[in-house]
């Protein structure tokens, strides 16, 4: 037998382990509320679709709101890296954000923060949680639609503009979890498009 076969598998640093965990009951806990609502999701549940002991979940999350808490920050941020972070600059771009957006806020994660904000709705504590969360997390969507439209937030105008689509990705969001939406919301989408391309203040060069 060589040196080579007989050497011992690499073991994986204890932080990668670790950060992988955490990232498994953040993932299964957005996929517990939306199967089970925020009435069926416990702990347990949780630490059993990830392949997680329950020890370990405790240690990284000792209660049912941090855990959800964590879950539907870390997942949101993630989605907006992925879905913003794709649009690309050229014709049809503001177009694209607003695809982008809506997939953001019609999907499952959606669902999952609304089942959130309706328990925070009587718990007091969750309540002031939610709302520094939802802070944290509305100016980020801020931030990365700012970036994938291209402009200059300080310019008159686009600020509000902004805050005006995310609020509206929101409402269409609400409207789809009843029923499926998806041909209005289009029209409803390229008509915002229109007009923010019309409106909006761009730096000189940059196509809408």
């Amino acid at each position: 037998m060589t040196t080579s076969a007989r050497r011992a598998p690499a073991r994986v640093p204890q932080e990668e382990r670790s950060r992988a965990m955490r990232s498994r009951l953040l993932v299964a806990t957005v996929e517990c509320l939306v199967e089970h609502g925020w009435a069926g999701t416990s702990t347990t549940l949780v630490s059993q679709r990830a392949g997680v002991s329950r020890g370990a979940q405790l240690h990284h999350f000792p209660t049912k709101n941090d855990l959800v808490l964590a879950a539907v920050e870390h997942v949101t941020l993630a989605r907006e890296d992925d879905l913003v972070g794709l649009v690309r600059a050229g014709a049809g771009r503001t177009r694209a954000v607003l695809a982008a957006l809506a997939e953001l806020y019609t999907g499952p994660l959606f669902t999952a923060a609304l089942e959130l904000w309706v328990a925070a709705r009587t718990d007091p504590a969750l309540h002031e949680a939610v709302v520094e969360l939802e802070a944290r997390v509305g100016r980020d969507a801020h931030r990365r639609t700012v970036e994938a439209l291209g402009i200059d937030e300080a310019a008159p105008g686009n600020r509000e503009l902004v805050q005006a689509t995310l609020d509206l990705v929101r409402g269409l969001g609400l409207a789809t979890t009843l029923t499926d939406d998806a041909g209005r919301r289009a029209h409803i989408l390229d008509r915002w498009a229109a007009v923010l391309d019309a409106e909006l203040v761009r730096p000189e060069g940059v196509l809408p």
